[in-house]
């Protein structure tokens, strides 16, 4: 049995809820936001017991956006980006699994009638998201990507991510969680299908990843959030146990020209405000935490992924490319998670 076959099985067939995991890995402990609480109030239970996310893909600025998701599963994330676009916005979720799909469109009309909404803007593909250009899709057809622990599961990652930015509009983003390892894990272990069912053995090296992602034509990969993962039953630790795994969020801006590494250009933006639900503090990523009001000093690649991005309505912009003064500091190479975790209020899971 193949890579693509057995993650098909597992998740169609010996998965029939997030209880039947082995391993946090697949499952998330982010703190959820109060508006989207009740937005996840809203999904159907049948759809929502079969969610295997590993962090909380929550882009903002959604209203009225196409987005595609990739490894919709039983359409979680789907239906919760739906309220969030509006009737006026769409999302099409993308998966190879026949058991979760029909889970997924089971449920379409349901949540048309929940939201409120006169017509569905939530559509559903059986598909690859390595062969995403046998499904039709057009070119910069999409403003965001999102993904939720799925594309560690993917047997050819530098196609998904190839594909992504195809489908990306020039200024959109890929914005997506996923498991990510401190090293390389051993071929012997990728094959295991329990370890890469449960999104552990499949999980990239993260600078592997960085790599990827730059070939792809995303140059300046930003993480936003991150966390590291415990495998607590007995026979995967044993296996497995020698190599950290961390839960990340990044996103990946499709824009052309960027450089390799955090250049300073005496750059700085001000935070205006009025972004729903982070009106007085916008994080662009981990360090990039924009007070309303305040000047910020960024380097050239940031200034453009404010500047050319649907969130440029929201930002005063202060400099230009002129002068050159070096590089920022702390833009290295070493390991950009935290090893210890964050303290949460609550979990999802």
């Amino acid at each position: 049995m193949n890579t693509k076959e057995s993650v098909k099985q597992y998740y169609g067939k010996v998965l029939q809820s997030s209880g039947d995991l082995q391993t946090d890995a697949c499952c998330s402990n982010a703190e959820v936001p109060h508006h989207l609480k009740r937005a996840l109030s809203n999904i159907h239970p049948e759809v929502a017991a079969r969610y295997y996310g590993c962090g909380l893909v929550r882009p903002e600025l959604l209203h009225g956006m196409r987005i595609l998701d990739l490894g919709s599963g039983s359409g979680r994330d789907c239906y919760l980006l739906s309220q969030l676009v509006g009737e006026q916005g769409f999302v099409l979720g993308v998966d190879m699994t026949e058991e979760q799909l029909a889970v997924a469109n089971r449920h379409l009309d349901w949540h048309r009638r929940k939201f409120g909404f006169a017509r569905s803007n939530v559509a559903f593909r059986q598909g690859y998201i390595e062969r995403l250009d046998q499904l039709g899709l057009e070119d910069n057809s999409f403003d965001i990507i999102v993904s939720n622990c799925v594309i560690n599961l993917s047997p050819d990652k530098a196609a998904v991510l190839g594909e992504a930015h195809r489908l990306l509009k020039p200024g959109g983003e890929l914005y997506f969680s996923d498991v990510y390892a401190d090293r390389r894990v051993p071929a012997d272990l990728v094959k295991d299908p329990v370890l890469y069912g449960e999104c552990l053995s499949g999980a990239l090296y993260w600078n592997d990843f960085l790599n990827l992602a730059k070939r792809a034509g995303f140059h300046d990969p930003r993480l936003v959030e991150d966390r590291p993962l415990s495998v607590s039953n007995p026979g995967i630790l044993a296996r497995i146990g020698h190599i950290a795994f961390f839960s990340a969020t990044y996103r990946l801006f499709k824009l052309d020209g960027l450089e390799s590494h955090c250049e300073d250009y005496g750059q700085a933006v001000i935070y205006r405000g009025g972004i729903e639900h982070a009106e007085r503090l916008f994080r662009l990523d981990k360090h990039h935490l924009l007070e309303q009001g305040k000047m910020f000093p960024v380097c050239g690649n940031s200034f453009r992924m404010l500047q050319e991005t649907r969130f440029a309505p929201h930002f005063e912009f202060f400099g230009n490319t002129d002068i050159h003064y070096g590089i920022f500091a702390g833009c290295g190479t070493q390991l950009p998670f935290d090893r210890t975790e964050a303290p949460v209020s609550s979990g999802c899971c």
